[in-house]
This record gives C-alpha cells, structure tokens and sequence, in this order.
C-alpha cells in the first residue's frame, strides 16, 4: 500500500521488488515514493500486477520491469489496469485467488490454441466474454456460461481444457522477480533524474 516503499527505503533497503497489492480500499504504491526510491540509488524492480503497471509508468526513470505482462503494458498493447485485477480470499486463507484475471485468461486461451486444444473462433469468444465480466465475477465456469456461441455439448470438455491448461502468468512473472531480486548485487545504482519535493511530499 502507500508508503512501502518508502518505509523500505528509508529503512535500508538496496533492492525493492513490487508484485501486486491492493487498491480498491486503500490508497496503492504511489509513483512519487518509487521515484525517491530510485533516487537513493535503490534498484526497484516491477512485475506481474500492480508492480507491472507502476514499472510501465518509472522505466524511463530507472525502474526494471520483469515479465511478460509488463511487457505488455510497456509496450502498450495492454492499456487496461483492470487486467491484472482479481478477487481473493482473505489472510487466513492465504490469499488463494477467487477469481481469474484478464492476464491469465488471455495467457491460457493463447497456450490453448498454440496446442491445438481450442480453435481461434473459441479462442476469441472466451476472451470477449471474460473482458464483459466484472473481475469478482470472471471464474472458467463464469465465462462460458455466459458464451452463447459456444454449444453446451462443447461446454464440459471446454471447461476440462481450460482447468487443465490454465497459464498463471501473474505467478510466472512474480517468480521471474524474485529471481531477478537474488541475483541482483548491492552496487546502488546511479539515478540519472533529479528527484523534486513538492507540496505533497515532504522528508522527514
């Protein structure tokens, strides 16, 4: 939330690697607190969801993004930040996610035809029904209910396919980080921006 990563900056930290977090009840990561991370010489690192988004937004100051997503949306072939989106369950549960993001379905319909499993007509009515979702409401089950084009017979067997072969790119690319993170030595980066203190930002 707001404020990490500059609690973490001022705390000592030399490397910083932001995965996902949350936004609807509380205020994000703000790009004010990266940036002063980055101007401390504090090597940021950026993937798979709210870290994607914030590395699109700071790389031309510094911070590295890692994955395909933030490829994507560096690249602005993804513009939506509701892509990366999704319900989970609470800290008791560990989290576990409820609901499946844009991210994931367009990662797993892409493998799905790539192998032949699904054809590229079902391929883009499963991704034109699971973007009409809401994201606490898009699950496998969800979306090809609410397909019409496809036919019920197909149905089960689609819903197998997709279980089967789901891509959790969210996953991948948060893994992609934190291997990044290990591997990356304690030599500060030098920061080529001046770092400005406005009215909303004070020291201290």
């Amino acid at each position: 939330m707001q404020g990490d990563v500059r609690l973490a900056v001022d705390e000592g930290a030399w490397a910083i690697g932001l995965i996902d977090g949350a936004f609807e009840y509380v205020a994000p990561v703000w790009h004010k607190e990266i940036l002063y991370g980055l101007s401390k010489g504090v090597a940021v690192f950026g993937a798979a969801s709210m870290g994607a988004l914030r590395a699109a937004e700071c790389h031309a100051f510094g911070m590295t993004g890692i994955g395909k997503i933030f490829e994507a949306y560096a690249s602005e072939t993804r513009i939506d930040d509701a892509d990366v989106a999704l319900l989970h369950g609470p800290e008791e549960l560990g989290y576990v996610a409820i609901t499946i993001p844009m991210v994931n379905v367009d990662a797993t319909v892409t493998g799905c035809c790539a192998h032949g499993l699904i054809d590229s007509r079902e391929g883009r009515y499963l991704r034109e029904t699971a973007r009409s979702l809401f994201f606490k409401a898009r699950s496998w089950n969800s979306i090809v209910e609410n397909c019409p084009e496809i036919a019920r017979a197909r149905a089960h067997e689609l819903l197998r396919i997709l279980h089967h072969n789901y891509v959790d790119q969210k996953r991948a690319d948060a893994m992609a980080l934190i291997d990044a993170l290990r591997r990356t030595d304690t030599n500060s980066p030098s920061p080529h921006f001046e770092f400005n203190r406005t009215s909303l930002w004070r020291d201290g």
